[in-house]
């Protein structure tokens, strides 16, 4: 089973309107495991590990957010796998 691993860094109005919330909800309903943090700088952070259909489809999600959120840009690297158990707002 292929694992794809990736590090997201989400800007724009993106934190205080539940984007890690959704994230995580969005998460484990597609099998990801990994986290979602805010950052100092505004930004939200994602660490995501999962089947590569299931990680373009959650890219794709974090793309647009929940409702409230707006998403200016998203960053995409790919990354070693982790050990990673369930998906956490940290």
């Amino acid at each position: 089973m292929t694992q794809r691993s990736v590090i997201l860094h989400i800007h724009g109005r993106v934190q205080n309107v539940g984007f890690r919330y959704y994230t995580q909800k969005k998460a484990l309903s597609l099998n990801i495991k990994g986290f979602v943090k805010n950052l100092p700088d505004g930004s939200v952070y994602v660490e995501a590990q999962g089947e590569p259909s299931n990680i373009e489809d959650f890219i794709a999600f974090c793309r647009q957010g929940p409702d409230w959120a707006r998403v200016d840009d998203l960053s995409i690297q790919d990354t070693p796998a982790e050990d990673f158990e369930g998906f956490h707002i940290r």
